[in-house]
C-alpha cells in the first residue's frame, strides 16, 4: 500500500458534529485511511490515503458534494 497525504481547506466553519460527519463519510471510501480535522485549525482537513485506490480530486470532490466550498492546499 501507498500513503499520501492531502490537505483540503474548507471555507465554512464546522462544528463538531459536522466535522466528525465529514470525517466518517470520507472514511467510508476505500483507500482512505485517516481523515481528521485539527481542533487548532478547524477549516483544514487531512486526509491520510492510497492513491492507487483513490485520488486527490475525488476526495475533494466528495467534500464539496456535500455543499462545502473547499479548495486543495499544496504541501
Amino acid at each position: 500500500m501507498h500513503i499520501a497525504d492531502l490537505l483540503i481547506h474548507v471555507n465554512e466553519t464546522l462544528g463538531p458534529i459536522e466535522h466528525a460527519a465529514l470525517e466518517n463519510e470520507l472514511r467510508d471510501f476505500k483507500g482512505v485511511i485517516a481523515p481528521r480535522f485539527n481542533k487548532e485549525t478547524p477549516h483544514l482537513l487531512l486526509v491520510l490515503y492510497d492513491p492507487q485506490e483513490i485520488d486527490s480530486c475525488s476526495l475533494l470532490s466528495r467534500v464539496k458534494a456535500n455543499g462545502y466550498t473547499a479548495q486543495l492546499v499544496g504541501m
